[in-house]
């Protein structure tokens, strides 16, 4: 057993990679044997996180599991530095999940135009950056998996999108490049200053020289990470991109993108922004809550003005990450840990919606809700699993969706030492509207799409209901979301060890505070 553990991280990394690769010597037109490896590969990659899920230490999930660390770059002391805790296993087995799922669900589904080979392999080295960057220690390493996400979304938006696919992916592109571009020089930046080492466990040490660095040197490197992060995630006014690429994306592109792109920057804030640089933190805080609780109401308001289902969702999407970085702006366990929750939480109810939405556009043609309506008297599994879907996306008490955000809400009420309670209440209050616009805007989605006689549109076509393969790709998706609603601590017990000790770690160089009003 001790032999696979050594490898299994590496493996769940690797392999899509090794089948994309295979993949690659085989010809285009032999698309079942390009589905089968497809298949097979995200599999295995999913068999290795569930084992990885079965041997983690859950009684230290504070402490480095299933770690490597290997000489990479000598020249630079660059490493390749892997290991998981309790704040990465979540968000990597949602990672493994969802590629899984995606993969299934093109069974039922296949890319259009064809192309299966260059599709699904697209697909697979996704899964390894994605995969990489929750697993990676080291900041070279952890800036190559996050960048190599970049290419295979252009390509898949830009070749497989929707009648505005190139000006989606290339604002895509641009944008997150730009931001990459700020995170890079805020790494230089931390390697120089931090001892030239690039280990991510060293730089956010209590003992760093980085923590010795003047406030305002601190500040300009919180900078460049905070337009890196900000933008991935992303962050109130940084979030053009998303809705165009959500609605250009073909659905299994929008499905990854919401469900684990997104959460990238998030993470990068929790695992290297914060404890990195806990005195920029602190005085990045207030800002990065005032931004989040406009992202909250912004893209509530904007959900409302949408009549593209997808383009709704994508919205939806700027509202949700604002809850988690509500909870990172606190700068608290409980607010770290919300965010964390809140992060899986809405990959699995998003990634959900947007199933849905290729589902219904594949047959009825159209995504906009104007021409939808008595969907339920047609497709009756389908419509309910719909509202399903956006019960749980409102935060409704038992499913999922609920306890990141309300947790988040919560631990607005008390931010860490130095922050201003007042200041951080009326986010409070503020988040709490957003929660009733959100029930707004996903009821009112749903009563269109759903209720009333069936639609000129829907008479059109004859409508299929759910079928074998969508049953397959979703039921995993909806029981999670049930299983954290009912035992929310099965996932707060696992980051909650490792996120009091970031905690207590960034507390330690963070400035006595002021009396708090």
């Amino acid at each position: 057993m001790q032999a696979i553990d050594n490898w299994a991280l590496t493996l769940a990394i690797f392999l899509p990679l090794v089948g994309a690769g295979v993949m690659a010597c085989i010809p285009r037109h032999c698309e079942r044997r390009h589905q089968t490896i497809a298949v097979a590969t995200s599999a295995l990659t999913l068999l290795t996180g569930i084992y990885m899920l079965v041997r983690f230490d859950y009684g230290r999930g504070a402490g480095a599991q299933f770690e490597k660390n290997l000489s990479w770059i000598p020249l630079i002391d660059s490493r390749f530095h892997i290991f998981i805790d309790g704040i990465s296993l979540p968000l990597l087995a949602l990672s493994m999940l969802m590629t899984a799922l995606c993969v299934l669900y093109c069974l039922a589904k296949p890319p259009d135009p064809g192309n299966a080979k260059a599709f699904y392999i697209l697909m697979l080295i996704l899964a390894t950056g994605m995969n990489g960057a929750f697993a990676a220690q080291d900041l070279l390493l952890f800036f190559v998996f996050f960048e190599l996400v970049l290419l295979p979304m252009y390509f898949l938006i830009g070749v497989w999108g929707g009648p505005r696919r190139s000006y989606a992916s290339l604002k895509f592109f641009v944008y997150t490049v730009l931001g990459s571009a700020f995170m890079l020089l805020s790494f230089l930046a931390l390697y120089f200053l931090g001892g030239e080492t690039f280990d991510i466990p060293l730089l956010t040490a209590p003992t760093s020289p980085v923590r010795s660095l003047t406030h305002t040197t601190q500040l300009l490197i919180f900078g460049g990470l905070f337009l890196g992060f900000a933008i991935k995630t992303p962050v109130f006014p940084f979030h053009t991109w998303m809705p165009d690429a959500h609605t250009e994306a073909p659905t299994v592109a929008s499905v990854l993108l919401a469900a684990v792109m997104l959460k990238l920057g998030a993470y990068g804030f929790i695992r290297i922004a914060l404890p990195a640089l806990p005195e920029a933190a602190l005085s990045y805080a207030p800002w990065i809550g005032l931004l989040a609780v406009i992202g909250i109401i912004y893209g509530a308001l904007g959900c409302l003005a949408q009549n593209d289902m997808k383009r709704l969702i994508a919205f939806s999407s700027l509202a949700h990450m604002g809850f988690v970085m509500l909870g990172v702006a606190t700068l608290t366990a409980l607010g770290i840990n919300a965010a964390i929750f809140a992060m899986v939480a809405h990959g699995l109810i998003t990634g959900m919606l947007f199933f849905l939405a290729g589902s219904i556009e594949s047959r009825l043609k159209t995504r906009e809700l104007d021409h939808f309506g008595g969907l339920l008297t047609v497709a009756p599994h389908l419509t309910w699993i719909l509202g399903f879907s956006a019960m749980a996306s409102l935060g409704l008490p038992g499913l999922a969706g609920f306890w990141g955000e309300f947790s988040a809400i919560l631990s607005a009420f008390d931010p860490a030492p130095g922050l201003s309670v007042t200041r951080f209440r009326v986010y409070m209050v503020l988040g709490a509207v957003g929660t009733v616009l959100a029930a707004g805007y996903l009821l009112w989605m749903y009563q269109r799409i759903a209720f009333g006689h069936a639609s000129d549109t829907v008479k059109a076509f004859d409508v299929d209901d759910v079928s074998r393969w969508e049953l397959l790709a979703w039921t995993p998706l909806l029981v999670l979301i049930v299983v954290l609603g009912v035992f929310p601590a099965l996932l707060f017990d696992i980051t909650d060890p490792a996120v009091t000790e970031t905690v207590a770690r960034f507390m330690e160089r963070v400035p006595v505070p002021q009396p708090r009003t």
